[in-house]
């Protein structure tokens, strides 16, 4: 354990990033990451998890492990990566590929500390490694995801998730929906403010007014009516119309099947869109192992790797690494907003 003292560290920001669920590649991903110069020099992550499970992951595939933190005065000391321990979970029991009620557990309870240490400016933001939703939900979880137990212990009520990459920005207006659930839940008001807070959010990164494409709900957004329900006039063209009076760079409703395509990328900084897929699929399919999930409208900083847990993948050393580094430099980039 380094002495250093207070006066001779570099006092990079700290980052506590969750590890996901120990039986996925989370812990693995996480530990490649903290052996990277590009990171360690410009952050100190702390990895939140089940440390004896992440130990054992370290052995199996030969990663350097940090050290276990036992109380706050052991990472004020140092600005070394380091494990906090979070999830009494018995590592021999614990099977790559096979997550349930006790993993998901220990992941929830990694995320809410994160959270936490967030909220009482412990560290300067938060990372989330990937979950198994259903391990979430069988540990008795009433959240889907991170988005919304990150709006409800953080006390906010408008929130958007937007999944960025160099190529490619998209926020969401509905997040984990039923599609039959879709139209009923868009609101004029919902639309305008994923907007905002995207355009807000991408013009401090370009350092120039963001160009906002909004996409419309229906085939052909529409067309005019005949393949709708009327949802791009009454709640769609309202919302790029008062965008637009903000003086918002905005264009709108566009047909979800043309808006991606090069031409409309190039003219375009971050999309709007009304659903999950909507805006994932484009995405995934263009920046799979660069995306990254920046949770909108929070009072802390997170981010988050943009893809699951991997499972095909647990604990064998060959998951990519590189959403999981986009995430943390994406975080240190904004808690130094």
């Amino acid at each position: 354990m380094s002495t250093a003292s207070p006066a001779s560290l570099k006092r990079i920001p700290r980052l506590a990033v969750t590890v996901g669920d120990v039986a996925g590649a989370g812990p693995e991903l996480a530990l490649r990451c903290t052996m990277l110069s590009e990171i360690t020099d410009r952050c100190q992550p702390i990895l939140v998890g089940p440390a004896d499970v992440i130990r054992r992951i370290g052995g199996l595939l030969d990663l350097p492990v940090p050290e276990v933190a036992h109380d706050w005065a052991d990472v004020e000391a140092s600005d070394r990566p380091m494990i906090w321990p979070v999830g009494d979970l018995d590592a021999v029991a614990v099977v790559p590929g096979r997550p349930d009620a006790a993993t998901g557990a220990a992941s929830l309870a990694s995320v809410q500390w994160a959270i936490d240490a967030a909220i009482d400016h412990r560290v300067a933001g938060v990372v989330t490694g990937p979950i198994q939703k259903e391990a979430w939900h069988q540990a008795g979880c009433p959240f889907p995801g991170h988005t919304e137990l990150l709006a409800d212990r953080t006390g906010v009520t408008d929130f958007r998730m937007m999944l960025t990459s160099p190529q490619i920005s998209c926020v969401l207006v509905t997040i984990h929906e039923a599609i039959a659930d879709v139209p009923k839940l868009i609101r004029t008001s919902s639309i305008i403010e994923a907007a905002r807070l995207g355009h807000a959010a991408v013009s401090r990164r370009l350092g120039r007014p963001a160009r906002v494409t909004v996409l419309g709900l229906n085939p052909h957004a529409g067309e005019g009516g005949l393949f709708s329900h009327g949802e791009e006039e009454r709640l769609i063209q309202p919302a790029v119309a008062q965008l637009s009076r903000e003086g918002i760079p905005v264009t709108g409703p566009l047909p979800p099947d043309t808006a991606f395509t090069p031409r409309q990328r190039d003219q375009t900084d971050v999309y709007v869109c009304m659903y999950h897929d909507q805006g994932l699929i484009p995405l995934k399919a263009l920046a799979f192992d660069e995306a990254v999930n920046v949770t909108l409208g929070l009072p802390i900083v997170r981010t988050s790797v943009d893809h699951g847990t991997a499972l095909d993948l647990a604990w064998t050393g060959r998951a990519s690494h590189h959403s999981m580094q986009a995430a943390i430099e994406m975080a240190i980039d904004l808690a130094a907003d």
